[in-house]
């Protein structure tokens, strides 16, 4: 089972973060726009579950994710299962409503992705300015049972490294939820 080992940061200075990222040798891509279309399950409240299941939509293309619970109080640790969709977007979005389940919200954001090598794992990056929520660095790792606790030590390493400052461990969906009149 591979799991999702990530941690999220506000960004506070982004001259400086984007400094410190160039002395490590990152380089941001180009923008790269997303919409995640987040559902809730019709007989449990992922809220409450702590899980997720989204529809992400880059250009033409279309991924649904499923995010388990988080595994620990310090990393947004979680299995995660992403699959490319051949349905469209709103055909999959259909197919989830004639099951039950609902649209909760869709999250915008611009993603300039980034990797740099720490302990000597490539770490993925992403620079993203989330609509209405703000600038947020997130670095992960992908890791089974065996590699995850040097997954965990390795990203922490980096964001301390890099001067990232608290994690940020609400997802996107929950930040702008909470930013809501």
């Amino acid at each position: 089972m591979n799991f999702e080992v990530e941690q999220k940061h506000r960004v506070e200075n982004s001259e400086a973060l984007l400094g410190r990222l160039a002395l490590r040798g990152a380089t941001l891509g180009p923008p790269i726009a997303q919409a995640d279309e987040y559902f809730n399950h019709p007989s449990r409240d992922f809220a409450q579950t702590d899980e997720a299941l989204r529809i992400r939509t880059v250009g033409d293309a279309s991924l649904v994710t499923y995010k388990g619970p988080k595994l620990d109080a310090a990393t947004k640790t979680r299995r995660e299962l992403e699959l490319p969709l051949a349905a469209s977007h709103a055909q999959f979005a259909e197919l989830l409503a004639a099951l039950g389940f609902q649209p909760v919200m869709t999250v915008r954001k611009s993603r300039r992705p980034f990797e740099l090598v720490q302990r000597g794992q490539t770490v993925h990056g992403a620079w993203d300015e989330v609509d209405s929520v703000g600038t947020f660095v997130e670095l992960e790792l992908t890791a089974d049972e065996t590699s995850l606790n040097e997954a965990k030590h390795v990203i922490a390493a980096l964001a301390d490294e890099l001067q990232l400052g608290p994690s940020e461990r609400r997802s996107y969906l929950e930040l702008l939820l909470a930013a809501r009149p």
